[in-house]
């Protein structure tokens, strides 16, 4: 019997790990099965002495769709938003930095993912949008990277409006580190850089940069993680979601 193709593809090669996220069926979505096996590949990162750093990339005109809506429901709405929780922690918890390199378009719960990367390079082909609002939900576990890093007047507009936005926009709000017209080459002059540095001053320098993100998810990952599971079960972000998979306008769009 032929194994099941990998939702996530891994190399190492000059002491980087690449995590790619390679589902393309759904778009990179979030699926129980691809946060598992990007956490299991995050944790074998971490215990490798040689690995300096990880870029988490991914195939296709897609970064990340967001949430797998064709496992919105279940026996336990909060296993969803936990297992989004567990896996943005495991990023900000690896030792090494882990850095995305964004190519494609980002929405709603991918935008955690950058956000709970320590460095991230867009290319001119990134987009980027907090689409939730627009479902009947709202960016709630993701916010949990995101509140500390974010320009406030920023995440007000894009969390109420879910307008798409670009690179360039990302870099000036705090989503992105860099946007380039070139994002292999800056990937490349951070790798460099990172790669000059030792694992013990990287892993305790990750963690002063980080410790407003980690008390952030200290304080706020169990409400953030009820909002979320309440809101999906409400009868309006049902319907908001049934629609979005309809490709039909919402019954609140005007």
């Amino acid at each position: 019997m032929t194994p099941a193709a990998p939702y996530v593809r891994r190399t190492t090669d000059e002491s980087v790990a690449t995590l790619v996220l390679d589902s393309p069926h759904n778009r990179n979505a979030l699926s129980t099965r691809l946060m598992a096996e990007l956490t299991a590949h995050l944790a074998d990162a971490a215990a490798d002495p040689g690995v300096r750093a990880v870029v988490l990339g991914h195939t296709g005109r897609v970064f990340c769709a967001g949430a797998d809506l064709s496992e919105a429901t279940g026996d336990d709405p909060t296993a969803a938003p936990r297992g989004l929780v567990a896996l943005q922690r495991a990023i900000v918890d690896c030792p090494k930095p882990v850095v995305a390199l964004v190519d494609g378009h980002v929405r709603a719960g991918g935008l955690g993912l950058v956000g709970a990367c320590d460095l991230a390079v867009a290319g001119p082909d990134a987009t980027f949008a907090f689409t939730e609002s627009r479902l009947g939900l709202a960016p709630a576990v993701i916010s949990l990277p995101l509140r500390p890093k974010l320009d406030p007047r920023a995440a007000a507009r894009y969390y109420l409006t879910g307008e798409t936005f670009d690179s360039a926009e990302a870099a000036r709000i705090g989503l992105v580190t860099e946007a380039a017209d070139d994002s292999a080459a800056a990937l490349r002059t951070v790798l460099d850089a990172l790669r000059l540095c030792s694992p013990q001053g990287l892993a305790e320098s990750k963690l002063l940069a980080n410790a407003a993100v980690r008390e952030s998810f200290e304080r706020h990952s169990e409400e953030l993680v009820a909002l979320s599971a309440k809101l999906f079960a409400s009868e309006e972000a049902q319907e908001g979601m049934r629609a979005f998979l309809a490709k039909r306008p919402a019954p609140w769009a005007r």
